[in-house]
């Protein structure tokens, strides 16, 4: 688990790199999936016959999880820092708790579920109220961020709701590629001559096979170990990671604010996902089904308000 959050804290990073170098944002996101979606389809060779009669699901999850959200936070990361980035997109969750009951008419929020999705928004506020202000393309490229996390919640009901019956690494690897068709055109069409050095190709390498790929395999491989919902603890550690590289490697400055947005943003998401306060039990329910089975079932937590993958993806 450690691991798979030190991964996916390292993909903000590794795309500021990128992107510092001169390389275009579309390319950036067309090679990290590509990248991403052959290392996927190795490791899932097997069970991509499964996702026979599922592509048009598989379609639209691709574009509203994986195209558009990565897009979106590339685009976005022009302007603000990695760690501000990552700290953004861990709002995922207040996002699915916001649009599960509408969606997937499952979950209706109330009570703790509410006081985590004000939390998680005052933690917003904040960022964007101090650390995002004073100029309109911090706060274009942070509301950019934003909107992406609200791709991956999204994506993340569809894929409940849709896609609940295939072998998660299969439907991974599935809707990457179809992400990598869909933005083939955005990178043509942005790809422009350059002289790209070993660092940024070992970084896109990383970012495409690691972050994207192996991210991914951990993440089912974690959920089969040790049970979706311990295995989405993931997503709150993962900031963590992103605003130490950040700081360590980017030079990017913590403020008190961003340490303050982070712990509301994270506080707000936990709370929104589980429904009730930290020092409270879960009540666990049975389900009737083998457990390797049932575990394999699921793409995220047994609520509906899991957090997707890419948030951190």
């Amino acid at each position: 688990m450690i691991a798979l959050a030190a991964l996916w804290g390292a993909s903000y990073m590794f795309i500021k790199i990128a992107l510092d170098d001169g390389v275009p944002a579309p390319v950036i996101v067309w090679v990290r999936i590509t990248l991403g979606a052959l290392a996927l389809c190795l490791m899932a060779r097997g069970a991509l016959g499964k996702l026979r009669g599922n592509w048009r699901p598989l379609s639209v999850v691709g574009l509203v999880q994986v195209a558009g959200p990565f897009l979106l936070i590339t685009y976005g990361q022009r302007w603000i820092p990695s760690s501000l980035a990552a700290i953004l997109v861990a709002s995922a969750p207040i996002f699915v708790a916001l649009m599960a009951p509408v969606i997937d008419r499952a979950d209706v929020v109330g009570g703790w579920g509410i006081g985590g999705i004000v939390t998680g928004i005052l933690g917003v506020a904040l960022l964007f109220g101090v650390d995002l202000s004073g100029d309109g393309k911090l706060a274009l490229g942070g509301a950019m961020v934003l909107v992406a996390g609200a791709g991956y919640a999204f994506g993340a009901i569809l894929v409940r709701r849709d896609l609940g019956a295939a072998p998660p690494v299969a439907v991974a690897a599935g809707t990457m590629m179809v992400a990598s068709i869909l933005t083939l055109p955005t990178a043509v069409a942005g790809a422009s001559a350059g002289d790209a050095t070993l660092g940024t190709a070992a970084a896109l390498l990383v970012l495409g096979v690691g972050g994207t790929g192996v991210a991914f395999y951990i993440f089912y491989a974690l959920i089969a170990d040790v049970g979706a919902s311990r295995a989405s603890v993931v997503a709150y550690l993962a900031p963590g990671f992103a605003v130490t590289y950040g700081a360590l490697f980017l030079g990017e400055t913590i403020t008190a604010t961003t340490i303050a947005g982070l712990g509301l943003i994270l506080a707000g998401s936990w709370i929104a996902a589980e429904g009730r306060p930290p020092w409270a039990r879960a009540q666990r329910a049975v389900v009737p089904e083998p457990c390797g089975e049932a575990l394999l079932s699921r793409s995220g937590p047994s609520r509906s308000s899991e957090p997707a993958p890419e948030h951190a993806r």
